[in-house]
């Protein structure tokens, strides 16, 4: 699979009593393929995957693939600041179902670009499948810039990025001066990102009304961005209500208000404040009276009505 594009979910981890979910995993992987996004992601920031054993991310890994079949590839996270291991750890993984691996770059350790360019060589010369650089120095304290980029474009198996750097201009260079797929990891600035060329995003938010961000995408790429725009525009208060606090307490928070897992984290994270909750379920009631098909409709009357008056 080369082709890494459209709405991919970072999953979130469900427990109960401390424990994996996994019957939990895969109904919420089913659902999220029947809304039609384009993949999923085990293991990233999203679900945990600092606090899980590398027994846990295996099962996870396992349970998700065996619900997804072959109707939706599964990228599986990788993240640690020791780079042979994480190379010894994806050349384990490489008999496992999983379509390519997601790896950011390596934190706390504030390696040079040199550095981190060396790390992803590695990793990615260990890997049989697909690379996802991940960028996101909010949590890593580094950026991967775009000459590192550019010169890891050398291994062939490195094919998308998920940029998350809070730089709308940083992301238009890697789409018109990099060969890769740029995948937009600031959910709050995915509409920003497919109007500059972006071929997507992996996004925690689209857990909820994942049918919503997939219709957002599929506006984009057919260049209906006055349908997106008013898409999008009734989209994001939750999408800023999900960041609110640290991610994904609010996902789960969203989650669990709708039946689909137990609100339950691992320490140091927690779940969301009771305050923040009362704001996500007022937010979470207007999106799920939104119906996305009315959308284009709306746009249309609007136009029309505008040409009318302008006459």
């Amino acid at each position: 699979m080369r082709n890494i594009e459209g709405i991919w979910v970072p999953l979130v981890t469900p427990f109960r009593n401390g424990q994996l979910d996994l019957d939990k995993a895969q109904r919420l992987a089913r659902k999220l393929i029947s809304a039609g996004v384009h993949g999923l992601v085990v293991c990233g920031t999203t679900g945990e995957a600092a606090t899980l054993s590398e027994q846990e991310q295996q099962l996870l890994l396992a349970a998700v693939a065996e619900a997804a079949q072959d109707s939706c590839p599964v990228l599986m996270g990788i993240s640690g600041s020791d780079t042979r291991a994480l190379a010894e750890k994806v050349k384990r993984l490489n008999s496992s179902r999983c379509a390519g691996f997601l790896v950011s770059a390596p934190s706390y350790v504030r390696p040079s670009q040199e550095g981190i360019r060396l790390h992803f060589e590695a990793i990615a010369q260990a890997s049989d499948a697909p690379v996802v650089l991940y960028n996101i120095p909010s949590r890593t304290g580094v950026n991967i810039e775009l000459a590192t980029v550019v010169a890891l474009q050398a291994q062939p198996n490195i094919v998308a990025i998920k940029e998350c750097g809070g730089n709308l201009a940083q992301m238009l260079e890697l789409v018109h001066h990099t060969r890769l797929q740029v995948l937009c990891g600031d959910d709050a600035l995915l509409f920003h990102s497919l109007c500059l060329g972006g071929h997507g995003a992996i996004s925690a938010a689209a857990h909820i009304r994942p049918e919503l961000f997939v219709q957002l995408y599929e506006l984009a790429r057919a260049g209906r961005m006055d349908s997106a725009r008013v898409l999008f525009g009734q989209m994001l208060p939750l999408i800023q209500l999900m960041f609110s606090e640290p991610n994904p307490a609010p996902v789960k928070a969203a989650l669990a208000m709708q039946g689909q897992l137990q609100e339950e984290l691992r320490l140091p994270m927690t779940p969301m404040s009771k305050p923040g909750r009362a704001r996500l379920a007022a937010a979470l009631e207007k999106l799920m009276a939104v119906d996305g098909m009315e959308i284009p409709a709306a746009i249309a009357h609007h136009k029309t009505a505008h040409l009318n008056l302008v006459r």
